[in-house]
């Protein structure tokens, strides 16, 4: 049965035709919207124009050339014709080179006492050598030699009639060639060009709205204020960047209204744990007081534990902060409580966070791991676009399979590790919560130092 459960999984990943095309354009494609809706117009276009001009070459230029070049060797053939069937004076062979330069317009002259030219070097790829050779082979029948590159605008052709008589035709190429196949191209060029700019900046102009609506989440996901964000752009992408404003609002009113009740809660059982306190301070000091005391301390640290996890970042704002700065103070507080930690990192390190959170956080990974260990290493980086946090430990780590689970609130196993100060179960679930609000994450990991690192990313 598990088996067949297993095939039963494989099978919508078979690797079909249509399967490995869309892999090859998910490897392939860009991955931002504005890129891939150029390629969307574009591609189309760079296809539409190639057919047409794969077209225009094989129909119309390749027609019109060989009816031009097929129209030459023609007259070509019947001047030979006409001065092979004459008496071949030279008065005949001047007659004829003045007649057929006058109507046929082929450049004719008359060399004598030579011989063809060796083969002159042909270009890669010339239609009109091509078919005039071709033409010329078919209708004159004599031996020839050809030139389309050396004299530019002109199509150099001399025919040997008798041996030691040459007849050189010069033939402006414009006669054996359609004259309009480039401009042609390059007009069809030219207005692709030009409707690709359009799309350019009709895209660009498209896009730049839900790019804007991309950032203002991000920013709100990260806790960062984007005053300037204005919905824009097409009715879909404004009613997207309305119901936006819309949930953010409706977040922050939450989380005021919150903050209100939690303040009135924490005032009221404050005041109530202060009357317990001066009511034990009046009894005097015994052993059951000081039990009371105990009580009475260990409630109010957990409540400020509770306060802490619900409160989440207070609404603080981010902003440029020196992180070093921050590991100091809370070097400086651990070694006043008795205990040792080391930094590591660049000195003056700055990032967009919101300070007192951020602090939180790292203060309750860095107590977790002193509960634990007695080597701690507290570091920062900045890599990737990302702040990157490491609180390191020789303690006895967290297996593999309850890592994700000591983050949940209240949570313990026997070495779940996640006690903040107060014995709540809440350290790390509020460190968690604090990350999150910065739009980053906590992963556990093991440690170069024997035991459990904790890695908090945070986008910059």
């Amino acid at each position: 049965m598990g088996e067949s459960g297993d095939q039963k999984q494989v099978k919508p990943t078979k690797r079909t035709l249509w399967w490995r095309f869309n892999r090859f354009l998910e490897r392939h494609l860009p991955e931002g919207l504005y890129p891939r809706s150029l390629i969307i117009v574009i591609a189309p276009m760079v296809l539409l124009q190639s057919v047409t001009i794969y077209l225009v070459l094989e129909q119309h230029w390749s027609e019109v050339t060989k009816r031009l070049s097929r129209a030459v060797a023609r007259d070509m053939s019947a001047v030979i014709a006409i001065y092979e069937n004459s008496d071949k004076s030279e008065q005949t062979l001047a007659k004829l080179v003045e007649t057929t330069n006058l109507h046929l317009r082929l450049g004719l002259t008359v060399e004598k006492k030579i011989e063809l030219p060796p083969l002159a070097p042909k270009p890669y790829f010339s239609l009109v050598e091509k078919k005039l050779s071709k033409y010329i082979g078919n209708r004159v029948r004599k031996p020839f030699w050809m030139d389309t590159i050396s004299k530019a605008g002109f199509v150099d052709v001399r025919v040997q009639v008798d041996k030691g008589l040459i007849f050189r035709f010069l033939i402006r190429e414009k006669r054996v060639s359609a004259s309009k196949t480039l401009l042609l191209l390059a007009s069809m060029l030219g207005s692709s060009l030009i409707l690709i700019v359009v799309a350019i900046a009709f895209l660009r102009k498209q896009i730049t709205p839900i790019v804007r609506l991309a950032d203002a989440a991000k920013d709100f996901g990260m806790g960062r204020e984007s005053k300037e964000f204005q919905p824009s752009g097409a009715i879909e992408v404004k009613s997207a960047a309305y119901a936006f404003l819309n949930m953010k609002e409706r977040i922050a009113r939450h989380v005021e209204q919150r903050t209100a009740m939690l303040a009135g809660v924490s005032h009221d059982l404050r005041t109530i744990l202060t009357r317990f306190k001066l009511e034990l301070a009046f009894l005097g000091d015994n052993k059951s007081v000081d039990a009371l005391k105990e009580d009475v301390d260990e409630m109010q640290g957990m409540l400020e534990g509770y306060m802490a996890f619900v409160k989440g970042d207070g609404g603080e704002r981010s902003i440029d902060h020196d992180i070093s700065q921050t590991f100091r103070s809370i070097q400086t507080e651990i070694i006043r409580s008795g205990k040792h930690i080391r930094l590591i990192g660049p000195l003056g390190l700055r990032a967009r966070v919101k300070p007192d959170s951020f602090k939180r956080m790292v203060v309750n990974l860095v107590v977790n791991a002193l509960r634990f260990g007695d080597k701690v290493e507290l570091g920062a980086e900045i890599k990737d676009g990302l702040l990157v946090v490491t609180v390191d430990d020789n303690g006895p780590g967290i297996a593999k399979e309850h890592r994700d689970e000591v983050f949940r609130p209240f949570m313990r196993l026997d070495e779940a590790r996640n006690l903040d100060s107060s014995g709540t179960g809440l350290g790390l679930a509020i460190a968690l919560d604090i990350a999150h609000s910065h739009g980053g994450s906590i992963m556990l990991e093991d440690s170069t130092l024997g035991g459990l690192r904790a890695r908090v990313e945070i986008p910059v």
